[in-house]
């Protein structure tokens, strides 16, 4: 079969686009291109790439990378004891999407309090909370892969990228 050779530079450039859409745009531009398909592949966020509301105050540049999936970036360096794996710590936090639209938080209510390093929340929060100190107030931004991974939870999609702001209240 014999193909013209604007058929085969259209044909190429659509492989380019989408060898290139998909690591740079993540799971968002591959679902677009694949319009409403359930079976669309299973694809892991990634924080470096992501583009945030300006609403969340992200900058990625400007954070602390701890791995390829947490990025963190202390808006208050607390004074008190230090969130240690194996203690139990109380929180405030809000967690957002990366486009601004908020999830879940306990601003203005009771503490959340967890086991630090025990599997009882997300792995970027096991990891994102250690190491800080009473009355710090950190940023995290937690790749889908130490998030909720590929089934979501609730108001989260799958494979998404999470935004926190957690104000450390103690340490036990």
């Amino acid at each position: 079969m014999r193909h013209s050779l604007s058929s085969l530079t259209r044909r190429a450039a659509s492989v380019v686009r989408r060898s290139v859409l998909v690591p740079v745009f993540g799971a968002t531009a591959l679902l677009s291109a694949c319009g409403s398909d359930s079976t669309a592949p299973n694809i892991p966020s990634n924080p470096a790439v992501e583009t945030y509301a300006a609403s969340l105050g992200v900058t990625i540049a400007n954070m602390t990378r701890r791995s390829e999936n947490l990025f963190v970036q202390d808006l208050v360096v607390g004074t008190g004891a230090e969130a240690t794996s194996g203690r139990t710590v109380r929180v405030t936090y809000t967690g957002w999407l990366t486009n601004g639209n908020r999830f879940d938080t306990n601003v203005g209510g009771a503490a959340f309090s967890f086991t630090l390093g025990a599997g009882q929340v997300i792995q970027g929060w096991d990891q994102g909370v250690l190491g800080m100190k009473v009355g710090g107030k950190r940023k995290l931004v937690i790749g889908s892969a130490l998030g909720y991974g590929n089934q979501g939870q609730g108001p989260i999609p799958a494979n998404a990228t999470l935004v926190f702001d957690v104000e450390l209240l103690g340490v036990q």
